[in-house]
């Protein structure tokens, strides 16, 4: 059986987008791809590449953002710092979830976890001028390492794939012992491999960010999706695995996107420890004439970046932020739906013999949930990319993650009805005719 798409068209889609290499394509690259190539055809794609929420809304936090609207808060700026009611929910639902102690001020609403990544990473090279370097722990999400390069700042990064348990701990200390490195940055669960951190893993980047003062942004954008572990449950163990139990150098970025399908309206929150809230530094005051750090952030760069969080978004997320804590909003259990969407994917693609890349948590099987990884025999991540797109499947590669693995990421989001899922397994058996592992 030959492949529905021409090739031919496919080069033409790479020319007119000026993508030499499709294997560094963005993830809004690759969608437009598929997309010129389902208008030229008139032909559905599997769309596997964007991890848009395929959940409706959580309906608590549209009903408390109508409400907000109602009572006039349309016509006022938001407080930079957020509004009480998000810092407070904000603060239970760290303590219900993660079972950490943060008080309300530290919790900071951003324009989504891009904002606040964006805005972190500038906040972290900025503290010490020999420390401006940051440290992916990769894979990762491809537009964090784009922000760091838009805005000048080394990184560098090194692929978890051979160094879980000990091994973490011994690379990540010949990193920072080279003293440059001012953030650690990585996904818990992981986007795109999905692997989860355990606690003993999480205590030695706590430990060595503590000993090399560095600080850790860890990204909780899919807290609780380790569908391994009863993790929804408010204020009873076990709880989400983070590093804020080891270290005071943290921060944690918490968005509504994901946990409660609320990527539209753009809200999260930055979480920064209590002690280093309130930590002074000499370069911010010279920067900003503010030396404590939560001021700085605050009022020097958000301030700059947006003018504040829109007002009802905030309201939103308080409300779901506090249905959860309270029991009243089982979002980990909506949310796994993406681990039966996953599970039956993963069944398609190894039926045609596809293997798993980033297959094991240490030794466990990884989780099923938002986003997993697969290969295939020998070919390198723009040929397998490149024979996806011919045969009508959509997906980014890892290399654009930061892997150092051949194979593509695969995200289960967008496979919203029945029918998509027999569409996926005619492709892929189409693929595996024309591709012999």
């Amino acid at each position: 059986m030959k492949r529905p798409f021409d090739s031919t068209l496919l080069d033409g889609i790479l020319g007119e987008l000026e993508i030499a290499d499709i294997a560094q394509a963005t993830i809004r690259q690759s969608g437009e791809i598929a997309r010129r190539m389902e208008k030229a055809t008139g032909e559905e794609f599997s769309h596997l590449e964007m991890g848009v929420p395929g959940l409706r809304p959580e309906e608590i936090g549209v009903e408390a953002e109508r409400a907000a609207l109602a009572a006039g808060v349309a016509s006022i700026y938001p407080p930079m710092q957020g509004i009480p009611q998000l810092k407070q929910a904000a603060s239970r639902f760290i303590k219900a979830f993660l079972d950490i102690d943060l008080a309300p001020e530290g919790c900071i609403p951003t324009v989504g976890s891009m904002q606040g990544s964006f805005t972190v990473f500038l906040l972290c090279s900025q503290l010490d001028p020999k420390r401006r370097k940051i440290l992916f722990i990769d894979p990762g999400f491809p537009v964090q390492r784009s922000q760091t390069h838009l805005m000048d700042i080394p990184s560098v990064s090194f692929d978890i794939y051979d160094y879980r348990a000990e091994k973490l701990g011994e690379k990540l200390e010949s990193y920072l012992s080279e003293g440059d490195v001012a953030a650690i940055v990585y996904s818990n669960p992981n986007n795109p491999a999905w692997i989860c951190l355990t606690e003993q893993e999480l205590e030695l980047i706590g430990r060595l960010a503590t000993k090399y003062d560095t600080i850790v942004v860890e990204d909780l954008a899919y807290l609780g999706m380790d569908f391994r572990k009863q993790l929804g449950r408010p204020c009873e163990a076990p709880f989400q695995p983070t590093v804020a139990r080891y270290t005071d150098n943290y921060i944690l970025m918490l968005s509504g996107s994901k946990i409660f399908s609320y990527a539209g309206q753009r809200i999260a929150i930055a979480a920064i420890s209590d002690k280093l809230y309130g930590r002074h530094y000499p370069a911010l005051l010279e920067r900003y004439r503010m030396a404590r750090l939560g001021d700085a952030y605050v009022l020097g760069i958000l301030y700059a970046a947006s003018s504040g969080t829109s007002h009802s978004a905030q309201h939103a997320l308080a409300a779901m932020f506090d249905a959860a804590a309270d029991g009243r909003l089982d979002f980990v259990g909506h949310a796994s739906e993406y681990a039966r969407r996953a599970k039956l994917t993963k069944e398609s693609f190894l039926r045609h013999g596809f293997r798993i890349v980033y297959d094991k948590d240490l030794d466990e099987k990884v989780s099923d949930g938002f986003f997993y990884t697969v290969g295939y025999g020998t070919m390198s991540c723009s040929e397998l990319l490149r024979e996806l797109l011919l045969c009508g499947v959509c997906a980014i590669s890892l290399s654009s993650t930061g892997s150092r693995q051949e194979g593509v990421r695969i995200c289960i989001s967008q496979m919203n009805r029945p029918e998509q899922f027999d569409q996926l397994e005619e492709r892929l058996a189409v693929f595996e005719q024309n591709h012999k592992a």
